[in-house]
């Protein structure tokens, strides 16, 4: 683990496997941290390409702000540590609110995205009626930490029916939820309310887009992945049969099966 000062925090992050693969950016959504893409940094590295995991600030071993802390101020931060790294265009990926940290960062600095990975996410603006619950939330652990809450949504995060099948990954994905801090993830909630619609960004996309969806993610049901499809009709769609939320972590073989295949047969004849 490595940690840089950016923007007025500290960002811890590995970078792993050669400096000369093809770099990939992974980006963990709320309230996780960089080890959630542990399956895909292994599988990654097997095969030959650098993998950046970051800590988002506020989250995992990386400072925390009072909030909030908007998408554009993760997608900047994260321009930082490509600047840092001396990366010029990365694949950019994540999931949930990861997802929409990539696509901010395409609407931000698109020279420096050369792919994207967007897995169990969703393009519109909050709703009202979201913004109110987000603000709820964040006033929630705030006052009560993080621990009920996960216990609330770990049959939300994950399929239900994993829950029991795959203690193992229960138990580490509620290892995470439980160690964020609950400042930086307030922060973030609060920003995220505020994000802006990305379907117009995504419908400008020229370079190759993967989308990848658990087919029984609550969260972001195979809908929302299929109105992104429809906005970026050059992208492959892959649902995950077996998973909800997190497949990364929870079908992780056929997430990468999906995911080496596109890095390999879309991504790498390009560059």
């Amino acid at each position: 683990m490595t940690s840089i000062a950016v923007r007025g925090t500290t960002l811890h992050y590995d970078d792993s496997g050669s400096p000369a693969g093809l770099p990939v950016m992974l980006i963990h959504g709320h309230p996780f941290n960089r080890t959630l893409w542990d399956p895909q940094v292994e599988a990654l590295v097997a095969a030959g390409h650098r993998v950046i995991t970051p800590d988002l600030r506020g989250y995992g071993d990386s400072g925390v702000d009072a909030g909030p802390v908007h998408l554009e101020h993760f997608a900047d931060d994260l321009v930082g540590l490509l600047d840092h790294l001396d990366i010029e265009r990365a694949v950019v990926g994540g999931v949930s609110m990861g997802g929409q940290i990539a696509m901010e960062m395409q609407r931000r600095h698109a020279r420096r995205v050369h792919a994207l990975v967007l897995s169990d996410t969703s393009a519109p603006a909050e709703t009202d009626e979201g913004k109110v619950f987000r603000n709820r939330l964040a006033d929630r652990l705030l006052a009560e930490g993080m621990d009920g809450y996960a216990d609330e949504v770990i049959d939300k995060m994950l399929a239900a029916y994993n829950v029991t099948a795959m203690p193992d990954v229960a138990a580490r994905v509620l290892r995470m939820m439980r160690a964020t801090d609950p400042r930086g993830a307030a922060a973030a909630l609060r920003g995220r309310a505020e994000r802006p619609d990305y379907r117009d960004t995504l419908a400008a996309v020229q370079s190759p887009v993967l989308i990848v969806v658990g087919a029984d993610d609550a969260y972001t049901p195979v809908a929302d992945a299929e109105v992104i499809h429809g906005l970026v009709p050059h992208a492959i769609l892959t649902v995950v049969e077996g998973a909800g939320h997190l497949p990364g972590a929870e079908q992780p073989g056929l997430f990468n099966a999906a995911l080496l295949d596109f890095l390999t047969t879309q991504v790498v004849t390009r560059t």
